[in-house]
Protein backbone atom coordinates (compact mmCIF):
# COMPACT_ATOMS: atom_id res chain seq x y z
CA UNK A 1 0.00 0.00 0.00
CA UNK A 2 0.87 3.58 -0.77
CA UNK A 3 2.19 5.45 2.29
CA UNK A 4 2.17 8.80 2.82
CA UNK A 5 5.36 9.70 3.57
CA UNK A 6 7.29 8.37 0.67
CA UNK A 7 9.57 10.68 -1.07
CA UNK A 8 8.52 11.76 -4.88
CA UNK A 9 10.69 9.08 -6.63
CA UNK A 10 7.92 5.95 -5.48
CA UNK A 11 5.49 8.09 -8.40
CA UNK A 12 8.57 7.77 -11.05
CA UNK A 13 8.55 3.94 -10.47
CA UNK A 14 5.40 4.12 -11.92
CA UNK A 15 6.17 3.45 -15.66
CA UNK A 16 2.64 4.92 -16.88
CA UNK A 17 3.02 7.78 -14.75
CA UNK A 18 6.84 8.42 -16.20
CA UNK A 19 5.13 8.25 -19.77
CA UNK A 20 2.27 10.71 -18.47
CA UNK A 21 4.99 13.40 -16.81
CA UNK A 22 7.30 13.35 -19.83
CA UNK A 23 4.36 13.93 -22.16
CA UNK A 24 2.78 16.67 -20.32
CA UNK A 25 6.36 18.40 -19.80
CA UNK A 26 8.14 17.77 -23.50
CA UNK A 27 4.22 19.46 -24.28
CA UNK A 28 4.50 22.50 -22.01
CA UNK A 29 8.26 22.96 -23.13
CA UNK A 30 7.71 23.04 -26.81
CA UNK A 31 4.19 25.74 -25.75
CA UNK A 32 6.34 28.20 -23.59
CA UNK A 33 9.06 28.23 -25.93
CA UNK A 34 6.98 29.21 -29.87
CA UNK A 35 4.73 31.41 -26.89
CA UNK A 36 7.87 33.66 -26.04
CA UNK A 37 8.62 33.97 -29.93
CA UNK A 38 4.92 34.54 -31.24
CA UNK A 39 4.65 37.67 -28.06
CA UNK A 40 8.08 38.91 -29.33
CA UNK A 41 7.24 38.60 -32.94
CA UNK A 42 3.89 40.49 -32.77
CA UNK A 43 5.00 43.59 -30.54
CA UNK A 44 8.16 43.83 -32.59
CA UNK A 45 5.94 44.38 -36.02
CA UNK A 46 2.90 46.61 -33.89
CA UNK A 47 4.25 47.95 -30.53
CA UNK A 48 0.93 47.61 -29.45
CA UNK A 49 -0.29 46.41 -25.98
CA UNK A 50 -3.84 45.85 -27.45
CA UNK A 51 -1.83 43.03 -29.89
CA UNK A 52 -0.65 41.47 -26.70
CA UNK A 53 -4.16 41.36 -24.95
CA UNK A 54 -5.29 39.52 -28.56
CA UNK A 55 -3.09 37.29 -28.04
CA UNK A 56 -4.53 35.88 -24.75
CA UNK A 57 -8.27 36.55 -26.36
CA UNK A 58 -7.08 33.99 -28.97
CA UNK A 59 -6.42 31.22 -26.89
CA UNK A 60 -9.48 31.61 -24.31
CA UNK A 61 -11.95 32.01 -26.85
CA UNK A 62 -11.79 28.48 -28.46
CA UNK A 63 -11.50 27.31 -24.87
CA UNK A 64 -14.54 28.94 -24.02
CA UNK A 65 -16.12 27.92 -26.92
CA UNK A 66 -15.20 24.17 -26.35
CA UNK A 67 -15.23 23.57 -23.11
CA UNK A 68 -18.67 21.39 -22.70
CA UNK A 69 -17.64 18.89 -26.24
CA UNK A 70 -14.17 18.71 -24.34
CA UNK A 71 -15.63 17.55 -20.75
CA UNK A 72 -17.98 14.83 -22.60
CA UNK A 73 -15.27 13.66 -25.07
CA UNK A 74 -12.77 13.06 -22.38
CA UNK A 75 -15.09 11.12 -20.46
CA UNK A 76 -16.52 9.28 -23.60
CA UNK A 77 -13.03 8.07 -25.39
CA UNK A 78 -9.81 7.01 -25.01
CA UNK A 79 -8.02 10.11 -22.78
CA UNK A 80 -4.50 8.69 -24.05
CA UNK A 81 -5.56 9.30 -27.80
CA UNK A 82 -7.24 12.29 -27.48
CA UNK A 83 -3.84 13.68 -25.65
CA UNK A 84 -2.19 12.20 -28.78
CA UNK A 85 -4.60 14.18 -31.43
CA UNK A 86 -3.94 17.37 -29.70
CA UNK A 87 -0.05 17.15 -29.96
CA UNK A 88 0.15 15.97 -33.39
CA UNK A 89 -1.91 19.39 -34.26
CA UNK A 90 0.57 21.32 -31.62
CA UNK A 91 3.67 19.65 -33.89
CA UNK A 92 1.92 20.52 -37.36
CA UNK A 93 0.89 23.85 -36.28
CA UNK A 94 4.63 24.53 -35.39
CA UNK A 95 5.86 23.72 -38.59
CA UNK A 96 3.42 26.06 -40.20
CA UNK A 97 4.41 28.83 -38.37
CA UNK A 98 8.54 27.76 -39.02
CA UNK A 99 7.51 27.63 -43.15
CA UNK A 100 6.00 31.31 -42.68
CA UNK A 101 8.35 32.69 -40.56
CA UNK A 102 11.06 31.09 -43.42
CA UNK A 103 9.06 32.23 -46.13
CA UNK A 104 8.49 35.84 -44.37
CA UNK A 105 4.70 35.48 -44.80
CA UNK A 106 3.97 36.32 -41.02
CA UNK A 107 1.94 38.98 -40.19
CA UNK A 108 -0.06 39.76 -36.92
CA UNK A 109 -2.77 37.64 -38.52
CA UNK A 110 -0.84 34.91 -38.99
CA UNK A 111 -0.18 34.82 -35.65
CA UNK A 112 -3.19 35.06 -34.05
CA UNK A 113 -5.04 32.62 -36.29
CA UNK A 114 -1.86 30.15 -35.20
CA UNK A 115 -2.48 31.31 -31.40
CA UNK A 116 -6.12 30.35 -31.80
CA UNK A 117 -5.41 26.63 -33.62
CA UNK A 118 -2.90 26.19 -30.53
CA UNK A 119 -5.73 27.55 -28.48
CA UNK A 120 -8.33 24.76 -29.61
CA UNK A 121 -5.88 21.85 -29.44
CA UNK A 122 -4.84 23.00 -26.02
CA UNK A 123 -8.44 23.12 -24.74
CA UNK A 124 -8.69 19.48 -25.56
CA UNK A 125 -4.99 18.59 -24.15
CA UNK A 126 -5.11 19.94 -20.93
CA UNK A 127 -8.38 19.05 -19.14
CA UNK A 128 -8.12 15.26 -20.82
CA UNK A 129 -4.83 15.12 -19.31
CA UNK A 130 -5.55 16.29 -15.94
CA UNK A 131 -8.49 13.76 -16.05
CA UNK A 132 -6.16 10.88 -17.29
CA UNK A 133 -3.61 11.19 -13.80
CA UNK A 134 -6.17 9.69 -11.56
CA UNK A 135 -6.29 6.48 -14.07
CA UNK A 136 -2.19 6.03 -13.70
CA UNK A 137 -1.49 6.76 -9.95
CA UNK A 138 -3.78 5.79 -6.74
CA UNK A 139 -5.76 8.58 -4.58
CA UNK A 140 -2.65 7.84 -1.67
CA UNK A 141 -0.37 9.37 -4.01
CA UNK A 142 -1.78 12.17 -6.28
CA UNK A 143 -0.82 15.05 -4.90
CA UNK A 144 2.53 14.05 -4.77
CA UNK A 145 1.97 12.76 -8.23
CA UNK A 146 0.46 16.41 -8.85
CA UNK A 147 3.94 18.07 -6.57
CA UNK A 148 5.90 15.87 -8.84
CA UNK A 149 4.69 16.56 -12.23
CA UNK A 150 4.18 20.42 -11.72
CA UNK A 151 7.75 20.76 -11.01
CA UNK A 152 8.37 19.09 -13.53
CA UNK A 153 6.35 21.05 -16.10
CA UNK A 154 7.94 24.07 -14.14
CA UNK A 155 10.84 22.89 -15.02
CA UNK A 156 9.42 22.84 -18.30
CA UNK A 157 8.61 26.65 -17.82
CA UNK A 158 11.87 27.65 -16.91
CA UNK A 159 13.63 26.30 -19.86
CA UNK A 160 11.48 27.25 -22.38
CA UNK A 161 10.98 30.41 -22.11
CA UNK A 162 14.86 30.82 -22.02
CA UNK A 163 15.29 28.60 -24.77
CA UNK A 164 12.68 30.31 -26.90
CA UNK A 165 14.10 33.59 -26.44
CA UNK A 166 17.65 32.79 -27.09
CA UNK A 167 16.89 30.51 -30.12
CA UNK A 168 14.60 33.66 -31.29
CA UNK A 169 17.77 36.00 -31.16
CA UNK A 170 19.98 33.11 -32.92
CA UNK A 171 16.99 32.42 -35.72
CA UNK A 172 13.28 33.43 -35.83
CA UNK A 173 12.56 30.06 -37.09
CA UNK A 174 14.57 28.08 -34.73
CA UNK A 175 12.16 27.89 -31.43
CA UNK A 176 9.17 26.12 -33.79
CA UNK A 177 11.71 23.55 -35.56
CA UNK A 178 12.52 22.62 -32.02
CA UNK A 179 9.10 23.15 -31.27
CA UNK A 180 7.75 20.56 -33.39
CA UNK A 181 10.22 18.24 -32.83
CA UNK A 182 9.27 18.06 -29.26
CA UNK A 183 5.74 18.13 -29.82
CA UNK A 184 6.07 15.04 -31.69
CA UNK A 185 8.37 13.23 -28.68
CA UNK A 186 5.14 14.49 -26.23
CA UNK A 187 3.07 12.36 -28.53
CA UNK A 188 5.10 8.96 -28.56
CA UNK A 189 4.95 9.57 -24.64
CA UNK A 190 1.43 9.85 -24.19
CA UNK A 191 0.66 6.79 -26.57
CA UNK A 192 2.62 4.84 -24.57
CA UNK A 193 1.23 5.82 -21.29
CA UNK A 194 0.23 2.68 -18.92
CA UNK A 195 -3.24 2.61 -17.43
CA UNK A 196 -3.77 1.41 -13.74
CA UNK A 197 -7.51 2.16 -13.58
CA UNK A 198 -9.85 1.88 -15.99
CA UNK A 199 -11.47 4.52 -17.38
CA UNK A 200 -15.39 4.95 -16.12
CA UNK A 201 -18.36 3.59 -18.30
CA UNK A 202 -19.37 5.93 -21.24
CA UNK A 203 -22.43 7.93 -19.86
CA UNK A 204 -25.16 8.36 -22.51
CA UNK A 205 -25.35 11.79 -24.10
CA UNK A 206 -27.64 13.72 -22.79
CA UNK A 207 -28.42 17.88 -22.66
CA UNK A 208 -28.04 17.19 -18.85
CA UNK A 209 -25.08 14.99 -19.08
CA UNK A 210 -23.19 18.08 -21.32
CA UNK A 211 -23.74 20.53 -18.44
CA UNK A 212 -23.15 18.27 -15.53
CA UNK A 213 -19.76 19.06 -14.75
CA UNK A 214 -20.66 22.56 -13.99
CA UNK A 215 -23.74 21.25 -11.47
CA UNK A 216 -21.56 19.14 -9.98
CA UNK A 217 -18.82 22.13 -9.17
CA UNK A 218 -22.12 24.49 -8.21
CA UNK A 219 -23.52 21.89 -5.67
CA UNK A 220 -19.89 21.82 -4.02
CA UNK A 221 -18.88 25.16 -2.14
CA UNK A 222 -15.33 23.88 -1.61
CA UNK A 223 -14.54 23.14 -5.16
CA UNK A 224 -16.49 26.22 -6.52
CA UNK A 225 -14.29 28.09 -4.09
CA UNK A 226 -11.55 27.01 -4.60
CA UNK A 227 -11.65 27.06 -8.40
CA UNK A 228 -13.08 30.30 -8.64
CA UNK A 229 -9.97 32.20 -6.13
CA UNK A 230 -8.03 31.02 -8.63
CA UNK A 231 -10.03 32.28 -11.83
CA UNK A 232 -10.21 35.87 -10.15
CA UNK A 233 -6.89 36.34 -8.53
CA UNK A 234 -4.50 35.47 -11.94
CA UNK A 235 -7.58 37.30 -14.15
CA UNK A 236 -6.60 40.25 -11.77
CA UNK A 237 -3.00 39.64 -11.57
CA UNK A 238 -1.24 37.86 -14.10
CA UNK A 239 1.28 40.16 -16.11
CA UNK A 240 2.49 37.33 -18.36
CA UNK A 241 1.05 39.51 -20.99
CA UNK A 242 2.96 42.53 -20.71
CA UNK A 243 6.04 41.00 -20.15
CA UNK A 244 7.31 41.95 -23.87
CA UNK A 245 6.54 45.52 -22.78
CA UNK A 246 8.07 45.67 -19.85
CA UNK A 247 11.33 43.92 -20.84
CA UNK A 248 11.73 46.11 -23.67
CA UNK A 249 10.05 49.69 -22.57
CA UNK A 250 10.79 49.46 -18.71
CA UNK A 251 13.85 47.56 -17.50
CA UNK A 252 15.34 48.22 -21.17
CA UNK A 253 16.19 44.26 -22.20
CA UNK A 254 16.04 42.39 -25.45
CA UNK A 255 14.21 39.10 -26.18
CA UNK A 256 17.01 37.11 -23.35
CA UNK A 257 15.52 39.97 -21.14
CA UNK A 258 11.84 39.01 -21.81
CA UNK A 259 12.77 35.03 -21.51
CA UNK A 260 14.64 35.68 -18.13
CA UNK A 261 11.25 37.39 -17.12
CA UNK A 262 9.20 34.03 -18.62
CA UNK A 263 11.26 31.86 -16.72
CA UNK A 264 11.30 33.44 -13.62
CA UNK A 265 7.89 32.38 -12.11
CA UNK A 266 8.63 28.75 -13.55
CA UNK A 267 11.87 29.04 -11.39
CA UNK A 268 9.97 30.20 -7.90
CA UNK A 269 6.96 27.79 -8.98
CA UNK A 270 9.54 24.63 -9.24
CA UNK A 271 11.47 25.50 -5.77
CA UNK A 272 8.27 25.43 -4.09
CA UNK A 273 6.60 21.86 -5.53
CA UNK A 274 10.05 20.41 -5.37
CA UNK A 275 8.90 21.05 -1.53
CA UNK A 276 5.84 19.96 -1.46
CA UNK A 277 6.44 16.68 -3.32
CA UNK A 278 9.30 15.80 -0.73
CA UNK A 279 6.82 17.00 1.90
CA UNK A 280 3.12 17.38 1.10
CA UNK A 281 0.77 19.96 3.08
CA UNK A 282 -0.31 17.98 5.65
CA UNK A 283 -2.35 20.50 8.04
CA UNK A 284 -4.56 23.77 6.96
CA UNK A 285 -4.12 23.54 3.52
CA UNK A 286 -7.18 25.98 3.09
CA UNK A 287 -5.29 28.96 4.92
CA UNK A 288 -2.31 28.05 3.43
CA UNK A 289 -3.77 28.29 -0.07
CA UNK A 290 -5.20 31.49 0.93
CA UNK A 291 -2.27 32.86 2.49
CA UNK A 292 -0.04 32.15 -1.06
CA UNK A 293 -2.64 33.76 -3.03
CA UNK A 294 -2.36 36.98 -0.92
CA UNK A 295 1.30 37.00 -1.23
CA UNK A 296 0.87 36.52 -5.16
CA UNK A 297 -1.18 39.68 -5.16
CA UNK A 298 2.00 41.57 -2.95
CA UNK A 299 4.50 40.52 -5.38
CA UNK A 300 2.53 41.18 -8.11
CA UNK A 301 2.70 45.46 -7.29
CA UNK A 302 6.14 44.72 -6.50
CA UNK A 303 6.88 43.81 -9.67
CA UNK A 304 4.93 46.38 -11.85
CA UNK A 305 6.71 48.86 -9.51
CA UNK A 306 10.08 47.73 -9.82
CA UNK A 307 12.86 49.83 -12.79
CA UNK A 308 15.12 46.99 -11.94
CA UNK A 309 15.38 43.76 -13.78
CA UNK A 310 17.20 41.81 -10.74
CA UNK A 311 14.17 43.12 -8.34
CA UNK A 312 11.62 42.15 -10.90
CA UNK A 313 12.96 38.77 -11.52
CA UNK A 314 12.97 38.44 -7.40
CA UNK A 315 9.34 39.76 -7.54
CA UNK A 316 8.74 36.61 -10.25
CA UNK A 317 10.00 34.36 -8.56
CA UNK A 318 7.90 34.98 -5.48
CA UNK A 319 4.61 35.00 -7.48
CA UNK A 320 5.74 31.51 -8.91
CA UNK A 321 6.15 29.97 -5.86
CA UNK A 322 3.15 31.25 -4.19
CA UNK A 323 0.61 30.32 -7.75
CA UNK A 324 2.24 27.28 -6.78
CA UNK A 325 0.92 26.51 -3.49
CA UNK A 326 -2.53 27.02 -5.06
CA UNK A 327 -2.16 25.10 -7.84
CA UNK A 328 -1.47 21.82 -5.98
CA UNK A 329 -4.42 22.29 -3.55
CA UNK A 330 -6.42 23.37 -6.21
CA UNK A 331 -5.39 20.18 -8.59
CA UNK A 332 -5.93 17.93 -5.55
CA UNK A 333 -9.22 18.93 -4.47
CA UNK A 334 -10.65 18.66 -7.92
CA UNK A 335 -9.34 15.02 -8.39
CA UNK A 336 -10.21 13.68 -4.91
CA UNK A 337 -13.98 15.23 -5.14
CA UNK A 338 -14.17 14.05 -8.48
CA UNK A 339 -15.86 10.62 -9.76
CA UNK A 340 -13.92 9.06 -12.44
CA UNK A 341 -17.05 9.12 -14.65
CA UNK A 342 -17.38 13.23 -13.97
CA UNK A 343 -13.61 13.87 -14.30
CA UNK A 344 -13.32 14.91 -18.06
CA UNK A 345 -16.32 17.46 -17.82
CA UNK A 346 -15.09 18.74 -13.93
CA UNK A 347 -11.95 19.28 -15.55
CA UNK A 348 -12.89 20.75 -18.74
CA UNK A 349 -15.02 23.45 -16.87
CA UNK A 350 -11.70 23.73 -14.21
CA UNK A 351 -9.61 23.89 -17.13
CA UNK A 352 -11.88 26.95 -18.91
CA UNK A 353 -11.70 28.73 -15.19
CA UNK A 354 -8.06 28.59 -15.46
CA UNK A 355 -7.71 29.57 -19.13
CA UNK A 356 -10.23 32.47 -18.04
CA UNK A 357 -7.79 33.20 -15.32
CA UNK A 358 -4.55 32.90 -17.85
CA UNK A 359 -5.67 33.68 -21.50
CA UNK A 360 -8.34 36.19 -20.55
CA UNK A 361 -6.74 37.85 -18.16
CA UNK A 362 -3.76 38.36 -20.80
CA UNK A 363 -6.49 39.72 -22.91
CA UNK A 364 -7.80 42.20 -19.71
CA UNK A 365 -4.12 43.33 -18.77
CA UNK A 366 -3.27 44.35 -22.88
CA UNK A 367 -6.35 46.22 -23.04
CA UNK A 368 -5.95 47.89 -19.42
CA UNK A 369 -2.49 48.50 -20.45
CA UNK A 370 -3.27 50.37 -23.53
CA UNK A 371 -5.31 53.08 -21.23
CA UNK A 372 -3.15 52.98 -18.11
CA UNK A 373 0.02 52.08 -18.79
CA UNK A 374 1.92 48.89 -17.83
CA UNK A 375 2.99 49.86 -14.21
CA UNK A 376 -0.79 51.40 -13.58
CA UNK A 377 -2.16 48.22 -14.75
CA UNK A 378 0.19 45.90 -12.47
CA UNK A 379 -0.38 47.63 -9.57
CA UNK A 380 -4.11 47.80 -9.78
CA UNK A 381 -4.18 43.88 -10.42
CA UNK A 382 -2.18 42.76 -7.56
CA UNK A 383 -4.18 45.30 -5.34
CA UNK A 384 -7.43 43.41 -6.86
CA UNK A 385 -5.75 40.04 -6.27
CA UNK A 386 -5.26 40.81 -2.34
CA UNK A 387 -9.05 42.29 -2.60
CA UNK A 388 -10.29 38.91 -3.45
CA UNK A 389 -8.87 36.82 -1.14
CA UNK A 390 -9.99 38.62 1.31
CA UNK A 391 -13.59 38.50 -0.05
CA UNK A 392 -13.26 35.00 -0.50
CA UNK A 393 -12.61 34.32 2.53
CA UNK A 394 -16.22 35.71 3.28
CA UNK A 395 -17.67 34.11 1.06
CA UNK A 396 -16.48 30.76 0.84
CA UNK A 397 -15.67 30.47 4.75
CA UNK A 398 -15.21 26.42 3.71
CA UNK A 399 -11.29 27.34 2.33
CA UNK A 400 -10.25 28.11 5.77
CA UNK A 401 -11.99 25.05 7.11
CA UNK A 402 -9.83 22.69 4.68
CA UNK A 403 -7.15 20.20 7.30
CA UNK A 404 -5.58 18.25 4.28
CA UNK A 405 -5.12 16.56 1.02
CA UNK A 406 -5.51 12.95 1.48
CA UNK A 407 -8.19 10.88 -0.72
Amino acid sequence: MDQPHLISGSVLRNAGYRSFAASRVFSSLSFQAITVAMGWMIYDQTHSAFALGFVGFCQFLPMMLLTFVVGHVADRFDRRRIGLVCQIIEALTSVALAIAVWQHWVTPAVILSAVAILGAATAFERPTMAALLPNVVGPALLQKAVATSTSMMQTALIIGPSLGGLLYGLSPIAPFIMAAVLFTVASINVASIRIERRQAAREPVTLSSVFAGVSFIKGKPLMLGTISLDLFAVLLGGATALLPMFARDILHAGPWGLGLLRAAPAVGALSMSIVLARSPLQADVGKKMLTAVFIFGVATVVFALSSNIALSILALLVVGAADTVSVVVRSSLVQLLTPDAMRGRVNAVNSLFIGTSNQLGEFESGMLAGVLGPVATGIVGGVGTIVVVLLWMRLFPELTKVKTLQG
